[in-house]
């Protein structure tokens, strides 16, 4: 019996939400998706470069209008802005459309950051208030983080190693194909000859 009524109630709650998104997708009006990334760059030692990028994309059916973007959540005793603005605003963003903004910081100071994501404003023809969205956050940064060196002959090892121990049978494999290849398949001057 209690088996019949979970299925029961997740059976519900599946419904109701298929009825929501769908009611929710048939709303005639922007609908604005955002992504932020950050990369991290080390030009020197106590030094690194965080490139942040933010897509905005509007996915609704209707144009979003005084589009304006805000991420000012970079702490001023980690980071400075080297170039770009961490706000940006954009007149109108059309159905099916996106937007990109980016831009440079420099962090000096060893800590592990915890970004907030960025806010973003527009305005609807249809209501009076302004509408919010957020991006996506972006994970944590391990600003100038102790990291091991790179192994770049990794790959030269495991290929050696991958031919030592399959080298001779890819080739008996090669050779087979070839063979059976040049036998299966007509020659040119057999073909010359039956015209």
């Amino acid at each position: 019996m209690a088996d019949w009524t979970r299925k029961f109630l997740l059976a519900t709650v599946l419904a109701v939400l298929c009825f929501s998104w769908t009611i929710a997708a048939g709303t005639d009006g922007p609908f604005i998706v955002a992504h932020k990334k950050a990369s991290l760059t080390r030009l020197k030692s106590g030094v690194e470069r965080l490139s942040v990028s933010i897509d905005i994309y509007n996915q609704g059916s209707a144009t979003a209008y005084d589009v304006s973007l805000y991420d000012d959540n970079w702490s001023q005793d980690v980071f400075t802005i080297v170039a770009g603005n961490t706000s940006m605003s954009w007149e109108r963003l059309d159905a099916g459309t996106a937007l990109s903004h980016s831009f440079e910081l420099e962090a000096t100071k060893k800590t592990v950051f915890y970004g907030a994501p960025a806010v973003i404003t527009f305005r609807i023809p249809t209501k009076a208030a302004l509408q919010e969205a957020y991006s996506t956050p972006i994970l944590p940064l391990d600003i100038l983080a102790d990291r091991p060196p790179e192994k770049k002959f990794d790959w030269v090892s495991l290929k050696t190693r991958l031919m030592a121990k399959y080298g001779s049978l890819v080739s008996v494999i090669s050779i087979v194909v070839l063979f059976v290849y040049l036998i299966a398949s007509p020659s040119k001057s057999a073909s010359k000859k039956k015209r």
